[in-house]
């Protein structure tokens, strides 16, 4: 039997090739994700462990609550004299890590995008981790060190200018050393390093440390310095020995991976679900194509197991060399997501790449697995003809218990699925946990419509069919006539398409939608005509370039966000401030209870509250809440109104002024600033003079009027969807291989047909129009299906997001667009099968058996 599986292979090499793709891509990108996780996480392993290599113990601030920036509370700086008198510590230094902005000569940034940049403080030579390959330390008041790709990357050289900009203006500082951290690569962050009182003002951190760095004596260990310093610092700073902070920050940067992993492999999912659609087709059509082969093998002496075995093997095989090939490919993959990255401004540190035995053993189970399960049912039934009715001309097609089965089965599973998809709606459930069940319900019902589709194939395809048939005349009733000859083969094949083209069109609605729903809350709550807002449009800026805005001539007011997270019974909960002087003149809010002068009139103790948390805290003005921040602080505050839902993010589950979120909540950088400009003023006049008043001083901000701020909202909107097109275009390449694996074996299966229409006539260019028709047909077929089911599925997950404004919008141009695209990518995948099909030999055609 082995030897006759390779022999079946071997002769039919292109089909388990083909078939072998259908597994390749999913493969390929899950050997990618694991891949190109493992490799920055060994780079952040890398950078850690160095970062502490002089360090036996190390102090910081506990962090009670996670913000978004990945930021940690400061500490006073007076804890520094306890430290030094603790019996064994040789040598202790405080020192300032924060995030900050490096802008080179012509004041662009070193770094961009969502890479981060820091402000960091020098320290002793023993405890430093920085290696100097270039220059010296900064030792004066107007020197800096930058790491050496950042300062490659911008093109400086020692003696240039580099610009620091921290909580203030920015400021000017000569470039006198350029380092390394031993081999260890920063991807696109960038650190500049300067003296410890000039990076402590920079930051606004005067008087207090990041984290203080403590050498021990010879003959202490550091578990037993970390023990005795435990002893004289407050519970609310963390002690850990140099190794336990490098573990703990490389475990941090693991969980913040883990959504890119979770993210890369969901793709991966959806590219192997299409692939199996392909690998049942391809199985379901060879083992009808070799009825008669099993029937001889049956009357020859072959046990039921013998036959199911051989198919099995056959596409273990093909799994195992898929599995092989999507590893190979994984690992360009891995470099190519990695680059994709880059080129949002998101690059990953980053050395040789990482393959754990993990990554292989995943993908050759998955593989295998796979491609042996989506075999199953084709191989079990090989084994189910009697060998009498296999040597005969006709075989019996599956009767009406079959259509009953595919029935009860999916009703089944399209009830379990909308159960599934309910509960996340109805429950306002979220996390990790929802998106599992969401995704579980939209798997079942997508196999659901998949199973039941072949009952639909014949009344769709002719009305599909039909403008083809009037076009082609019989060319294209032929064509329509096959598309519905096998309904479960066009049916499986369709669908495949249709999961991928579900998708594409769920993402493109959706997008839409937030697209739109952003505008909307932009024209109607947001007053104001004009937004400053950091370059990139996602760091913070000093808070003093609103100041300087709203002094400049024609400017009525200009009022700072900030943004944090805070713990609201004992679960994190968005905050924003507002500046109570300034804020009624720039933005307006729907409100439940209260109005705006609720903001006006808001004092440090107050709070104002979202409709959500007002319904899970059971709160209402005049009651009281208790938010705890990121030390560990909690404090009581007074509700004194409810907001109405339908901001999208303008504001926080929470609103406190803007003293209060900086004093209590350590929030000392504005996310955007709002400006309005006096009555009668020029809008672009204003927003020139604050340009002007701002590029000095305030370099790395932007001023932008409300169709800019548009525009810079749909910009990025656009760099996600791009990302998430090529992940998905994986999934639907994938269905077009299996549109031609499909066609080219209905030729084998056609042949004596296709001999005798060229007999009869028929020429070869008629031949390729009819193959042609037939793929844009199931094509056609699918991409329906599919943007409807799309359509759906985002009008589902929009309901529970009304609440907070967002409102669907449907693209129509863009998703007729996707049609004709999808019509045109059959024609393309039926290239290759119709010329096969019209150089068949008439004579031999017609001899075929």
């Amino acid at each position: 039997m082995l030897s006759l599986t390779f022999k079946n292979l071997w002769a039919r090499k292109w089909r388990s090739i083909m078939t072998a793709i259908a597994v390749v891509f999913g493969i390929a990108l899950v050997a990618g994700t694991y891949v190109l996780t493992d490799t920055t996480t060994q780079a952040f392993d890398e950078i850690f462990v160095k970062s502490n290599e002089g360090t036996d113990v190390a102090i910081t601030a506990r962090s009670e609550v996670d913000q978004e920036d990945g930021s940690t509370p400061s500490f006073s700086a007076s804890y520094l004299k306890r430290v030094k008198r603790v019996d064994g510590v040789e040598l202790a230094a405080g020192t300032v890590f924060s995030p900050g902005a490096i802008l080179d000569r012509e004041r662009d940034s070193t770094g961009g995008g969502f890479s981060p940049q820091f402000i960091s403080s020098t320290l002793p030579e023993r405890l430093e981790s920085l290696d100097y390959v270039e220059g010296t330390v900064p030792a004066g008041p107007g020197q800096a060190s930058l790491d050496k790709a950042a300062a490659e990357r911008s093109d400086l050289g020692l003696g240039d200018v580099v610009t620091l900009v921290g909580t203030g203006k920015a400021e000017p500082f000569k470039l006198v050393g350029l380092t390394e951290l031993g081999g260890a690569s920063f991807g696109g962050t960038s650190i500049a390093q300067v003296t410890l009182p000039i990076a402590q003002r920079l930051t606004g951190k005067q008087g207090e440390f990041d984290q203080i760095s403590v050498a021990a004596e010879s003959g202490v260990s550091p578990e037993q310095l970390r023990d005795r310093i435990s002893e004289v610092l407050p519970d609310d700073l963390r002690v850990e020995t140099g190794t336990e902070n490098a573990e703990r920050n490389a475990d941090d940067i693991r969980e913040g991976l883990s959504f890119l992993t979770i993210a890369l492999l969901a793709f991966a999912a959806i590219a192997l679900f299409v692939g199996s659609f392909v690998i049942f087709n391809v199985f379901s059509i060879t083992v009808a194509h070799r009825t008669r082969e099993f029937g001889m093998l049956r009357t020859l002496g072959s046990s039921r197991n013998q036959i199911l075995r051989t198919v099995l093997l056959e596409s273990f095989i093909i799994g195992l060399v898929a599995s092989v090939v999507g590893i190979l490919v994984g690992l360009g993959l891995a470099q190519g997501l990695s680059a994709i990255l880059a080129a949002v401004g998101a690059e990953l540190p980053a050395n040789a790449l990482v393959v754990l035995p993990r990554t292989i053993i995943v993908s050759f189970l998955i593989g295998i697995g796979i491609t042996m399960i989506a075999s199953l049912i084709p191989a079990i039934r090989s084994t189910r003809v009697p060998p009498i009715a296999a040597l005969s001309e006709t075989v019996a097609a599956g009767g009406t218990s079959r259509v009953l089965l595919r029935g009860i089965v999916s009703a089944v599973l399209a009830v379990v699925g909308l159960a599934l998809i309910a509960v996340v709606l109805i429950g306002g459930l979220s996390g990790g946990s929802a998106a599992l069940k969401m995704g579980a319900g939209a798997v079942c019902v997508l196999v659901a419509i998949s199973i039941f589709s072949p009952q639909l194939v014949r009344p769709a395809a002719s009305a599909v069919g039909a403008p083809l048939e009037r076009v082609g005349g019989l060319i294209g009733r032929l064509a329509r006539e096959n598309s519905q000859r096998n309904p479960s083969r066009t049916a499986v094949t369709a669908a495949a398409l249709m999961i991928g083209l579900a998708l594409v069109s769920f993402v493109t609605v959706f997008a839409s939608g937030l697209s739109s729903s952003v505008d909307k809350v932009i024209e109607q709550n947001f007053v104001g005509e004009l937004v400053i807002q950091n370059s990139g449009g996602f760091l913070d800026f000093p808070p003093k370039a609103v100041e300087a805005a709203g002094e400049v001539e024609g400017v009525e007011a200009a009022s700072g966000q900030r943004y944090a997270t805070a713990l609201l019974d004992g679960k994190g909960t968005s905050i924003s401030s507002i500046e109570p002087s300034t804020v009624a003149e720039v933005v307006t809010f729907d409100w439940n209870e209260g109005s705006d002068q609720s903001m006006t009139a808001l004092q440090d103790d107050q709070v104002i509250i979202s409709e959500g948390v007002a319904d899970s805290q059971g709160a209402g003005a005049g009651d009281r809440i208790s938010i705890t921040s990121q030390k560990g602080e909690s404090k009581e505050f007074e509700v004194t109104a409810v907001i109405a839902p339908g901001t999208l993010g303008l504001t926080g589950d929470l609103v406190v002024t803007q003293d209060t979120i900086g004093r209590f909540f350590g929030v000392d950088l504005d996310s955007s600033g709002l400006v309005k400009v006096a009555d009668g003023a020029d809008v672009d006049q204003v927003q020139q003079k604050i340009e002007d008043a701002l590029k000095g001083p305030f370099p790395t901000v932007d001023v932008l009027n409300q169709q800019e701020l548009k525009d810079s909202q749909q910009e990025q909107i656009n760099t996600l969807l791009a990302m998430i097109y090529v992940l998905l275009a994986l999934a639907v390449v994938v269905s077009l291989v299996g549109i031609v694996v499909t066609l080219i074996l209905s030729i084998y299966e056609r042949t004596r047909e296709l001999g005798m229409l060229r007999a009869v006539g028929m020429s070869r260019r008629q031949i390729r129009r009819m193959v042609r028709y037939e793929a844009v047909i199931t094509a056609v077929l699918g991409a329906i299906a599919g943007l409807v089911i799309g359509v759906i599925f985002a009008f589902l997950l929009g309901i529970p997001l009304e609440g907070d404004g967002f409102t669907l919008s449907y693209p129509v141009p863009v998703l007729v667009v996707i049609l004709i695209l999808t019509a045109v990518a059959g024609v393309i995948a039926a290239i290759y099968p119709a010329r096969k099909a019209s150089r068949l030999d008439i004579l031999e055609a017609i001899s075929y058996e």
